[in-house]
């Protein structure tokens, strides 16, 4: 019984175990999730439903997609004049379906909804897509079916919110339902965005090509299918007037794949793309260049559909009559350098406070057709010639370099950028100018002392510098760093006018970077909802640096190797530092300079970048435009002067060395950071002891020390740096100046014995009446006696001592001291030395007077 009863329950407990199995097999499972996928399906559609209507009450009729007014947005100056109505003058009139290209309806539907005939409003994988950013991006965006846009257009605002999406969802539907694919085609056709004054086809057409929508060819159709994106930046008339290139050869493309033309028309449109012919916009337009650079910040800060929409009322920075003045000066100036080769010009004003700017004139003639005025060369990247010097200057003058530093302008080699390659650069004059101080070297704008002085700075500290003042395409980054040798401080990278007024808005608001504003708010509907916020400043070298660098460039004097006394750059007084530049191939010249509330940045040349035949920095090219600007910013911005601040401190200097003025040579007053004005005897301008038999060699280590020598006067020129110590010696081999030429070879002296004064010094003067004396004997023989005379008169006689160290006391006057040694084989010699006792030792003679000796040790009779 036991047994039977054990073996029933393992199998009763195998079953029970194979219908558990079976409970939760494949099949089940399956099951289950298609009940709870059916359960969520429901679930979600009602609540689809609930949000539908509960979004479906606050929707606009959709029976207004029809049309609605446009509306102005004005760009006005900062006094409120109109510099630009976006839609004064379009042409805004409703065409039917039939009166449209068939090739730009086909091109438009290929790029913007290649589903459009097929769908309901709505495109699922759009949708996917656009909610897809909406965790990417932060925001809801793309996706959107031509029915969808024509919605957002006409019937909502621009936002990029969830909510909006679904409101459009809804009014979508709605219009497909009450409105026929082709009826919505051309509302949408009707109400899209084409640039500035353009809104819709029939605008678009008239105002890119002169024609009517019905007449457009494949490539113009392409060309206006692919602008409602965004309009500003594929607008020809925008700042890259070539961007639409790339947008209408993708709408080529779409249009290809999608079956509307063949490979033969897509490659013939794509020839004729980079020769299209524009209608010359004849929308009368004041700063141009400054306005278009106005509407790309609005579409940074509001987004490109909403500055389209209209509305709007942008007060900018501009100063209109600077703005009328700086065009005129650029248009008439260049107009006077055609035989110079000189064809386009172009000027930013700003104010270094702020970051206002006051003017932007990015070429002679927005609407000339004999060359590309509409390009804002304000803008573009062009090599900066010696206007870039500066920077490199303000890195050594942080490192405690400062103006009265030494450089030697000789010729020199430096490495280039391959062995045994060397780069010698020259001074736009021609000649070198040996010794140069560095105050002189950047006002004069000299070449190689600038070159030496970045080897001697490093490269990557002047990038750092530059990039961190706002030269954003000098970054210190490992591709520039190996593209740039030193030539880079003369203008060998390239940089934006732009970059350049930024940047040198550092030295003229006391060392703080700050951003070009341009917008100062923007109001619709009597509502501000745009105000600019005080300036940002960022400081990037310090304030000692920066009056440092405005006080050289301020300096007439300065720039008087270069540019004479009486060049453009010449500001009378006024507190305004400047600088020039012209690369070496002629293809750039610049003037920039500033007072500390207006910075005026100016530059001449070819948008070709063919080479100018003649122009000469401070004389013609584009000082005279600076000038003129420059002047009218003072009148209405008038400046401060360039005071040093408390760290910093003026000291008489060696006209020659730089170092503290001495020894009656001429002198001049600079300033130093305190702390880094040379403390030591001055090296350079020096007295050099010569033989007093032959004053072309050196007076040998002995004679010095018996006081038998002379001196002259030298230039004791050492090299910077090892490297260039051939070129020194070369230079100065080529002089006739005997003041460079320092003996090198010493002349012979008896050393048998050798008798010297260790204190006081020959020619000294010495400021009292008691004094210390120290002889110093040197020789192999036996000393009978020392003995020490003043004018002649015996003071002390002492024994064989070889140092001999006493106290005198002498009245006031000059005197000849002399030391004398007998040894015991009969030999004498003596030195002699001139000094002043509280007058200087060549004062008028001295009546001999009969000094009293104070003997040390003294002696008890």
């Amino acid at each position: 019984m036991q047994e039977w009863l054990s073996t029933w329950r393992v199998r009763n407990s195998g079953r029970r175990m194979r219908v558990n199995y079976r409970r939760f097999d494949k099949a089940t499972i399956l099951k289950y999730l298609g009940i709870l996928s059916l359960i969520g399906v429901v679930v979600g559609i009602i609540l689809l439903l609930i949000v539908l209507a509960w979004t479906a009450r606050s929707l606009p009729d959709p029976n207004t997609v029809i049309r609605r007014d446009g509306f102005s947005t004005k760009i006005v100056d900062r006094d409120g004049e109109t510099l630009y109505d976006l839609y004064t003058d379009y042409n805004r009139l409703p065409v039917q379906f039939e009166e449209i290209s068939p090739l730009l309806r086909q091109a438009t539907v290929a790029v913007e909804d290649k589903e459009f005939y097929t769908h309901e409003g709505f495109s699922i994988w759009g949708m996917i897509r656009g909610g897809s950013r909406l965790f990417t991006r932060g925001r809801a965006q793309g996706g959107s079916t031509l029915t969808q846009q024509l919605v957002k257009n006409v019937l909502l605002t621009s936002d990029r919110s969830l909510v909006r999406k679904i409101k459009e969802l809804v009014l979508a539907i709605q219009i497909e339902r009450k409105f026929s694919k082709d009826e919505i085609l051309t509302m949408y056709l009707n109400e899209a965005p084409y640039g500035g004054t353009a809104v819709g086809i029939a605008a678009a057409a008239e105002r890119y090509f002169g024609k009517l929508p019905s007449d457009l060819t494949l490539t113009q159709a392409a060309i206006l299918a692919g602008m409602p994106q965004a309009p500003s930046r594929y607008s020809p008339y925008g700042n890259d007037p070539t961007a639409y290139i790339g947008r209408t050869t993708a709408v080529l493309r779409r249009m290809r794949e999608d079956g509307y033309i063949d490979k033969t028309a897509e490659e013939a449109s794509l020839a004729e793309l980079p020769n299209v012919e524009f209608k010359d916009q004849s929308v009368e337009i004041r700063a141009p260049h400054f306005v278009f650079y106005v509407k790309d910040q609005l579409v940074d800060l509001l987004g490109e559909a909403v500055v389209e929409q209209g509305g709007y009322t942008v007060t900018t920075t501009l100063d209109s009559e600077l703005q009328e003045l700086a065009q005129t000066t650029v248009a008439e100036e260049i107009g006077k350098l055609e035989k110079a080769g000189i064809g386009n010009g172009a000027a930013m004003v700003m104010n270094p406070q702020n970051g206002e700017i006051l003017s932007m004139v990015g070429s002679k003639d927005y609407f000339a057709t004999d060359y590309d005025g509409e390009v804002n060369v304000v803008m573009s990247l062009r090599q900066p010639g010696s206007t870039i010097k500066p920077v490199t200057y303000a890195a050594a003058f942080a490192k405690g370099y400062s103006p009265a530093t030494m450089l030697l302008d000789v010729p020199t080699k430096f490495p280039g950028g391959k062995e045994g390659e060397f780069y010698e650069p020259k001074n736009y004059d021609g000649k070198f100018h040996g010794p140069t101080q560095l105050r002189f070297a950047l006002g004069s704008s000299l070449n190689i002392p600038a070159v030496k002085l970045l080897s001697l700075v490093g490269l990557k500290d002047m990038l750092s510098l530059a990039y961190n003042m706002g030269f954003e395409s000098l970054e210190p980054t490992t591709e520039n760093m190996k593209r740039f040798g030193l030539s880079v401080t003369l203008g060998g990278g390239e940089v934006r006018l732009y970059d350049l007024v930024r940047a040198y808005s550092a030295f003229a608001n006391g060392g703080e970077r700050i951003e070009p504003v341009s917008i100062l708010k923007v109001e619709r509907d009597g509502q501000v909802i745009y105000e600019a916020k005080q300036a940002k400043k960022q400081r990037v070298i310090s304030e000692e640096v920066a009056f440092l660098i405005n006080h050289v460039l301020y300096d007439n004097n300065a720039r008087l190797l270069t540019f004479g006394a009486n060049s453009y750059l010449n500001m009378n007084g006024r507190s305004i530092a400047v600088k020039t530049g012209t690369t070496n191939d002629k293809r750039d010249n610049w003037t920039i300079g500033w007072s500390t509330n207006a910075v005026v940045g100016v530059w001449v040349g070819n948008n070709d970048n063919s080479p100018m035949k003649d122009v000469a920095s401070g004389v013609t090219g584009a000082s005279p435009i600076w000038r003129k600007i420059m002047l009218k910013a003072w009148e209405k911005y008038r400046g401060e002067d360039f005071v040093p601040p408390s760290n910093v401190e003026a000291r008489q200097v060696d006209t020659v060395s730089g170092y503290p003025e001495h020894d009656g040579y001429p002198a001049r007053a600079d300033y130093f950071v305190k702390g880094t004005a040379p403390t030591e005897p001055d090296p350079i301008h020096t007295k050099v002891k010569v033989c007093r038999s032959d004053e072309n060699k050196l007076a040998p280590e002995v004679d010095v020390a018996r006081g038998e020598y002379n001196e002259k006067v030298f230039y004791v020129l050492k090299p910077e740096s090892n490297n260039w110590i051939d070129d020194i010696q070369n230079w100065i081999d080529s002089q006739g100046d005997p003041a460079y030429k320092v003996p090198r070879e010493y002349c012979s002296a008896d050393t048998d014995l050798v008798i010297g004064f260790e204190k006081p010094g020959n020619e000294s003067r010495i400021n009292s009446n008691s004094f210390n004396v120290r002889v110093k004997v040197t020789t192999a023989k036996d000393i009978e006696w020392v003995r020490l005379y003043s004018n002649g008169s015996e003071i002390e006689s002492f024994g064989s001592e070889k140092s001999i160290s006493t106290n005198i006391t002498l009245p006031d006057g000059t005197y000849e001291l002399m030391a004398k040694v007998k040894t015991k084989d009969g030999s004498e010699k003596d030195t002699r030395i001139k000094i002043g006792v509280n007058m200087d030792w060549n004062a008028s003679p001295s009546p001999s007077l009969s000094p009293s000796p104070s003997l040390t040790p003294s002696s008890t009779p």
